[in-house]
C-alpha cells in the first residue's frame, strides 16, 4: 500500500489546526452576588448611616470598581452617590465589597410629625449597581438591601418635680424641674427648651434651657426653674395668694432640635411647705 506523502500530512495537520482556531470560544461567565445586606449602623432623629455589604463571585480575573447607588427612604430616594471600591476578584475566591452613605430621611418638621405619629418602622435601603471591570469588559451587577430602623418619635416635655417653700406670708419660693423625655434608642439632640411660669394667671419668668444639649437613648434630659412669688414678680396682692396654701401654675414653651419644634403646655397645683 502507498503510504500518504509528507506534503499531504502537512496539509492535513494545517487543516486541522485552522479548525481549531476558528471554533467559538466560551465566555468563562459573568461576576455575581452571592450574598449581601444592608446594616443601619447609627441613626438621629433626622439622619441615618446606612453600610452595604456583599460577597462578589467572579470566573475572571477582575476588579469591582466602583459602586453607584441610591439611599432610599420609606420608598423616596432621598440621595444618590457614588462610592470608589477598587476590589480585586480572583477566580475561585468571593471578595468583600463594602460601602457607608449618611443622609437625612426626614424632610421638614411635619414629616417628623407625621412618622411619629404613624410609629413602627420603616425601611431604609441602597440599591443600585456594582461596575466591574475585567480587562477590557466592563459590566453592572445589580444589587438592592434593605434594613427595617425604628421611626423616630418626637420627645415630650413633663414636669419631673416641683415643690413650694413659703418663706413668708408675703413670699415663696418655687423650685421646677422641667424633664424633656427622649422615647429613641438614639441620643437626641436639642437646640433649646423655652419656657413661660405663671402662677394664679399671672406670668412670673421665662427663659431658654437645654442650649445645644442632647438628651441620652431612651432617658430624660432634666433642666431646673427657680422662681420667686413676691410683691414684686406678682403683684401687691401676693399675701393672700398665699394664704390659700395652694398655687396654680402654667408652664409652656417649645423644645426645638434639628427639624424639630414641639409647643408643651403644662398646668397643675403646688401645694405649699411650711416657713423655711
Amino acid at each position: 500500500m502507498r503510504l500518504p506523502s509528507p506534503m499531504f500530512r502537512l496539509a492535513v495537520v494545517l487543516s486541522l489546526c485552522a479548525g481549531c482556531a476558528s471554533a467559538p470560544v466560551r465566555s468563562a461567565g459573568p461576576a455575581v452576588l452571592t450574598t449581601q445586606e444592608t446594616l443601619v449602623t447609627s441613626q438621629g432623629l433626622t439622619e441615618a448611616t446606612l453600610r452595604y455589604q456583599a460577597q462578589v463571585a467572579s470566573p475572571a480575573q477582575g476588579v469591582v470598581e466602583r459602586a453607584e447607588y441610591e439611599l432610599v427612604a420609606d420608598g423616596q430616594v432621598v440621595k444618590t452617590g457614588t462610592a470608589k471600591l477598587d476590589v480585586p476578584l480572583t477566580p475561585g475566591a468571593p471578595a468583600d465589597v463594602s460601602f457607608e452613605e449618611r443622609a437625612p430621611y426626614v424632610k421638614s418638621p411635619e414629616d417628623l410629625a407625621r412618622l411619629s405619629s404613624q410609629g413602627g418602622t420603616l425601611l431604609l435601603a441602597l440599591r443600585g449597581t456594582l461596575v466591574v471591570r475585567s480587562g477590557d469588559r466592563e459590566e453592572a451587577i445589580p444589587f438592592a438591601a434593605s434594613r427595617a430602623a425604628r421611626v423616630p418619635r418626637l420627645p415630650t416635655v413633663v414636669v419631673e418635680e416641683l415643690d413650694g417653700a413659703r418663706y413668708s406670708n408675703e413670699e415663696v419660693q418655687l423650685n421646677l424641674r422641667l424633664g424633656v423625655r427622649n422615647p429613641n434608642p438614639f441620643p437626641l439632640k436639642l437646640e433649646g427648651l423655652t419656657w413661660t411660669a405663671t402662677v394664679a394667671g399671672k406670668t412670673l419668668d421665662s427663659g431658654t434651657l437645654a442650649k445645644a444639649d442632647t438628651v441620652d437613648a431612651a432617658a430624660t434630659g432634666v433642666y431646673p426653674v427657680e422662681l420667686a412669688v413676691t410683691k414684686d414678680t406678682w403683684g401687691p396682692e401676693v399675701k393672700a395668694l398665699i394664704a390659700k396654701g395652694l398655687l396654680p401654675y402654667g408652664v409652656t414653651g417649645e423644645v426645638t432640635g434639628p427639624l424639630l419644634r414641639v409647643p408643651y403646655s403644662l398646668t397643675g397645683e403646688v401645694k405649699l411647705n411650711v416657713s423655711r
